[in-house]
């Protein structure tokens, strides 16, 4: 009646699990009748998840049975992940410190759902729980999802919220509160210092078949923007700070069916931003990974902006438009247009797919050097 092997580590015993089940049920006691652990059908890597799988099962509740699901996520720091490989040994020890790996568990046990704007909503979780000193695991309703694509009202919507997201007090009193390490300077001295610059340095990358094709003309403006990087830094890191979730893509933001909102989930960056911060995978993240193409960036992104800009003054946080533009378009170039190469698959035979993605890739370098210019 009871197989969670799947599990592994991340299991707990019954007892645990039917306290669980009873707070999902919203009762005082259950009797745990079955249980059973599947593994999450999901390919998108991410450094700090050691898995993700479906609990499900059923649960006599005053001798009525009840049936139950929940979605369990394993936590650890990100040395432990197999992406850790490609650190350089002689970082490893700085590196493994650098991603706040504790976050999402500490935002599930907060308070925050109290203090998101309405359109806005947070999974509930009924437990997270320890496995080592490195990892944890959080138990996490299962909410419905409405399986629907992202035309730009949606885009408009999701930034709106964003924007009263990153100004709402309670949320940035929370942010502000969660005592990270890690800000926009870990990232330029960590994965582009590291990783990214030494790449775009390698005149070798520069004349692969995937990137001479699609990022010959970029080039010079890449480098350029590398040499002013210590400049853009500063620059960035002047900025209003307010709350930002951190990785706000739309993968992260899980329409809900029930209401005109969304779910937001992976709260592993959550923390003070500069202001506009959300906006970057919000525009992007669906083109890196292939799932929207590129040729509406321009107009997602004023859009988005307007909206965002909105949605800070209805939280009471006025600022100008083309002030969070600018901002906007330093984190651009920093989290994506400079590791905008598809460096990964450089290593695999070049296909039209691949190609293809490269274009993209490119593209989404161009608008973000395009922007800086702009704003410059």
């Amino acid at each position: 009646m009871h197989d969670r092997s799947a599990l592994g580590a991340a299991d707990v015993d019954d007892a645990v699990l039917a306290a669980m089940v009873a707070e999902l049920l919203g009762v005082d006691d259950v009797e745990l009748v079955s249980s059973h652990a599947r593994v999450v059908d999901y390919v998108l890597p991410a450094i700090t998840t050691g898995g993700r799988w479906w609990v499900t099962g059923t649960a006599a509740v005053d001798g009525h049975a009840r049936d139950f699901r929940l979605f369990v996520k394993h936590v650890h720091e990100w040395s432990r992940s197999p992406l850790f490989e490609m650190v350089p040994p002689e970082v490893r020890e700085w590196a493994a410190g650098m991603v706040p790996w504790r976050t999402e568990g500490a935002v599930y046990g907060s308070d925050l759902a109290a203090h998101l704007p309405e359109g806005l909503a947070i999974p509930r979780a009924v437990g997270v729980h320890d496995i080592d000193g490195g990892s944890y695991a959080v138990w996490l309703e299962v909410v419905p999802v409405a399986e629907v694509a992202w035309d730009l009202a949606r885009y408009r919507h999701a930034a709106h919220l964003l924007g009263r997201f990153a100004a709402r007090p309670g949320i940035r009193a929370l942010a502000l509160g969660s005592g990270q390490e890690w800000d926009v300077r870990s990232y330029v001295d960590g994965r582009l210092g590291h990783q990214v610059l030494p790449i775009l340095a390698d005149d070798g990358v520069w004349q692969h078949p995937l990137v001479a094709g699609a990022f010959t003309d970029l080039r010079p403006r890449m480098l350029a923007a590398v040499d002013e990087l210590p400049r853009i830094t500063a620059e960035l890191l002047a900025q209003p700070v307010l709350a930002g979730h951190g990785d706000a893509c739309p993968n992260n933001l899980l329409v809900r069916p029930d209401r005109d909102g969304f779910t937001m989930i992976d709260f592993g960056f959550f923390m003070a931003l500069p202001v506009g911060f959300d906006l970057g995978q919000l525009l992007v993240g669906d083109v890196q990974i292939g799932r929207r193409d590129a040729g509406d960036l321009v107009e997602r992104d004023e859009s988005c902006l307007a909206a965002y800009v909105g949605g800070l003054a209805a939280e009471g946080v006025d600022l100008d438009l083309d002030a969070v533009r600018r901002a906007h378009a330093l984190q651009l170039v920093v989290f994506s247009g400079l590791s905008a190469i598809p460096f990964e698959v450089l290593e695999d035979e070049p296909t039209d797919a691949l190609r293809a993605m490269a274009a993209t890739r490119a593209a989404i370098a161009r608008h973000c050097l395009d922007l800086l210019d702009q704003t410059g």
